[in-house]
């Protein structure tokens, strides 16, 4: 089993920045969100994150060792990191929705974004199938892991809303990757 958990609120996040690689940690709220989560999660075998201090201090509430993966930060907004998503121009996310390989300037796109996950989880399978793997990450990388687990092109990952430490599951099969919940939040009423 595969459970995805965003990483909880930063001041960022509650500014309505695009955060991609730039790196603060969780506030107050984001703290206490990460602790929800981890008790809702309960025990795993392993425990994966993003190196951004965030999805760090998100893992760290597991209290289980945690592996870093690079392939599972977020997605790099390059010259946008850190603005407002309200100043990207309209129709900037217009072209983005239509074009995966769309480049923000000095970033990466969506497409490479997508590449670099499902590597990741093409290297996960064998054992998630027998074992409770939770991977700390952020709303684009665990977007495009639902993608991989519908085995639906990436586009559709603009059709996902990913709240604060929800988690997503995925379970696997003998057929493959099957996506059994999507932004599960019930865990996190008392610490919003």
């Amino acid at each position: 089993m595969l459970i995805l958990l965003r990483h909880g609120r930063t001041k960022a996040n509650a500014a309505g920045l695009l955060q991609g690689r730039i790196d603060p940690g969780l506030d107050d709220l984001g703290v206490a969100q990460a602790r929800a989560a981890a008790q809702h999660i309960g025990d795993v075998d392993r425990v994966i994150s993003s190196p951004l201090v965030r999805a760090q201090q998100t893992a760290a509430a597991l209290g289980k060792p945690i592996e870093t993966d690079e392939r599972w930060i977020e997605l790099d907004y390059g010259d946008w990191d850190g603005t407002p998503v309200k100043s990207v121009h309209r129709d900037t996310w217009t072209a983005w929705r239509s074009d995966l390989t769309l480049r923000p300037p000095n970033g990466e796109t969506l497409a490479e974004l997508s590449t670099r996950v499902r590597t990741a989880l093409d290297e996960l399978l064998l054992q998630a199938a027998d074992e409770t793997i939770v991977v700390v990450s952020h709303v684009s990388p665990i977007k495009a892991a639902t993608a991989w687990a519908l085995g639906v092109d990436d586009s559709a990952t603009w059709n996902m809303f990913l709240g604060q430490a929800s988690t997503t599951t995925i379970a696997i099969g003998p057929n493959g990757p099957r996506l059994v919940q999507f932004n599960m939040t019930d865990h996190l009423p008392s610490v919003s």
